[in-house]
């Protein structure tokens, strides 16, 4: 299909959604979202996402190259606001996701980054369990091998990061009830989705790369193993009575299927 426009970035479509476009930028892309389903769907998902980057990601910063990063930064155009706030909540983010980008290049790990991942919209438990997987697959989907590099952690330290974990879910996570055969368990993070707790623990398949199991708090009730695909990756999905589970990666679906099985009956 040929357009007669440029499909804005995600970088201008946060910005619309900020307030922080002139009029005429902002008429522009108005006129696109009512042209473009594709980009009406990408606008309604930024504006449901709500990410405390700066926050989440500050090990990561703490840890990044500042000569190479600072270099990078200055390149990035910050368009003032109307509003009289000196420095708009949208440049600041901008500036940090340069950073966060440059940082990613560079290769360095996301270590023990807690990420409150909130929703502005209520949804019922149908869409919130789409939701939630969305939201995940688009935090995994930044994973490398890089990412989740370094040794794996010995029986007692697995032990002890599973152990917030059981705390907020209610759940009992053994490092023997999550292993996963001939795959390495790398950590486990305690984050946040719409004012619940959510337990990640990242793997590392040395066949096809990051994995990871999440599970949810959810009162939608049992639901058998389903397969879908998000961000490149297979996802099998499963709930009992109290929790939804999410298992992802960039096995194949059998595989994934088949390592899903082994999970349910060790975790769920």
């Amino acid at each position: 299909m040929n357009r007669k426009y440029t499909i804005p970035s995600d970088e201008d479509l946060t910005a619309f959604i900020d307030g922080e476009l002139t009029p005429e930028e902002a008429a522009r892309i108005d006129a696109i979202v009512n042209e473009d389903e594709s980009v009406a769907e990408r606008l309604e998902f930024l504006a449901r996402a709500s990410l405390p980057f700066e926050q989440a990601f500050a090990p990561l910063l703490a840890e990044a190259p500042r000569a190479k990063l600072q270099t990078m930064l200055a390149a990035i155009p910050v368009q003032q606001s109307a509003r009289s706030d000196p420095t708009p909540t949208f440049a600041s983010r901008r500036r940090f996701l340069g950073a966060l980008a440059a940082s990613l290049v560079a290769g360095i790990a996301v270590d023990r980054a807690v990420i409150a991942i909130g929703i502005r919209k209520g949804f019922s438990a149908k869409d919130e369990n789409s939701e939630w997987r969305a939201v995940v697959a688009d935090y995994i989907s930044l994973y490398t091998a890089e990412t989740l590099a370094g040794p794996v952690p010995g029986r007692e330290d697995q032990a002890a990061q599973l152990g917030p974990l059981d705390e907020k879910l209610g759940l009992s996570l053994s490092p023997e009830a999550v292993s996963l055969p001939g795959i390495d368990f790398k950590r486990a993070l305690l984050l946040q989705y719409d004012g619940k707790a959510l337990a990640q623990v990242a793997y590392l398949d040395p066949e096809t790369g990051p994995m990871a199991l999440c599970i949810v708090r959810s009162d939608a009730g049992p639901k058998a193993p389903d397969l879908e695909s998000r961000k490149g990756m297979n996802v099998v999905y499963w709930s009992n009575a109290t929790h939804a589970f999410m298992l992802i990666g960039y096995a194949a679906a059998d595989r994934m299927m088949a390592i899903a099985k082994g999970v349910r009956e060790g975790a769920a």
